[in-house]
């Protein structure tokens, strides 16, 4: 009796260590706000994975904070800015962000994205082959310079070249070709669209005809951030230089907002929240666009401005990794 009694307890337990082992820690992502302004993080979990102790948090210039997460996890990481709750809602006021708003009107995402244009770092935690897959995208825009760094220990072990910092540390938003830039009634510039959000046309969102990698190509456009952020994704298919794999279970993340480095394209680029215009409820402008094609003096303004960004964007990238 007291043997069968110790075998059910001995099989309970190896059950309880199998449940605790898979939802072990997988990775600590560890949030930095480098910018001269405030930024509220937002955290959205991939259907199927298991939620993050918080989907947003506002961070302070200077401020970190740790947020664990399982094995197996998957989903997205974003900077939001110029957010503020409205007073005209009476009570406490729904909470809004002018960039990178996730809709919950709260501080919490609570399983609500990034509203575009919106700089993006996206994880899958313990996937094939025991490897994380990590990426920083602009596939849906660019709102504010970000860097993805895996822990010293992981890059020091890889031995592939494809555990390592990965980002876009320039600041864009000065520098944006005017069909794409976002910037608030004063005029300043805040964000960046995708030439896909812009003009809504299949060959830039890579949609039916253009939904493979045969048929969809860089542009103008997508290069102009290619230039700039040679590690990011610029547009759906540019898989082979922006995914980036460590070993699962031993790399932790650093994601830092506004990495130090002397990124800025143009002073006049700086966020507007920096510049100390008013936060959220000020109008946003949005040049170009409207649904419409492009015109070709745009897309080569584009070409024009990737040019001129390039240079330093190298620097910044080289100084930091």
């Amino acid at each position: 009796m007291a043997a069968a009694h110790l075998s059910s307890r001995s099989s309970l337990l190896a059950m309880v260590f199998v449940v605790v082992v898979q939802g072990a820690r997988a990775a600590t992502f560890t949030i930095t706000n480098n910018c001269a302004y405030m930024v509220w993080p937002g955290l959205l979990s991939s259907a199927g994975s298991a939620p993050l102790s918080t989907t947003g948090f506002a961070l302070a210039p200077g401020a970190s904070q740790a947020v664990p997460a399982p094995s197996g996890w998957s989903g997205r990481m974003w900077g939001r800015t110029l957010c503020a709750a409205s007073s005209t809602d009476g009570g406490g006021g729904k909470f809004s962000c002018a960039t990178g708003d996730c809709g919950s009107g709260d501080v919490q995402c609570n399983g609500g994205g990034a509203a575009p244009p919106a700089t993006l770092a996206e994880f899958t935690l313990d996937g094939s082959g025991g490897l994380d897959f990590f990426d920083v995208s602009l596939v849906d825009g660019y709102n504010l310079p970000m860097l993805v760094t895996p822990s010293a220990t992981a890059t020091s072990a890889s031995s592939s070249g494809k555990c390592a910092a990965t980002g876009c540390v320039a600041e864009l938003n000065g520098a944006c070709p005017a069909d794409l830039r976002v910037a608030s009634a004063s005029s300043a510039a805040v964000a960046c669209r995708s030439a896909c959000e812009a003009f809504g046309s299949a060959e830039y969102c890579c949609s039916g005809a253009y939904g493979n990698p045969n048929t969809c190509r860089p542009s103008a456009y997508s290069e102009f951030f290619k230039a700039a952020c040679p590690r990011a994704y610029s547009y759906a298919y540019d898989d082979s230089t922006s995914t980036f794999t460590c070993a699962a279970g031993a790399t932790d993340y650093a994601i830092t907002f506004c990495p130090a480095a002397p990124t800025s394209v143009k002073s006049s680029g700086q966020n507007p929240q920096a510049a100390g215009l008013q936060q959220l409820n000020d109008t946003m402008v949005y040049f170009g666009g409207g649904g419409g094609p492009q015109s070709s003096g745009a897309a080569t303004t584009a070409s024009s401005y990737a040019a001129a960004v390039v240079s330093v964007a190298a620097v910044a990238l080289a100084a930091l990794i």
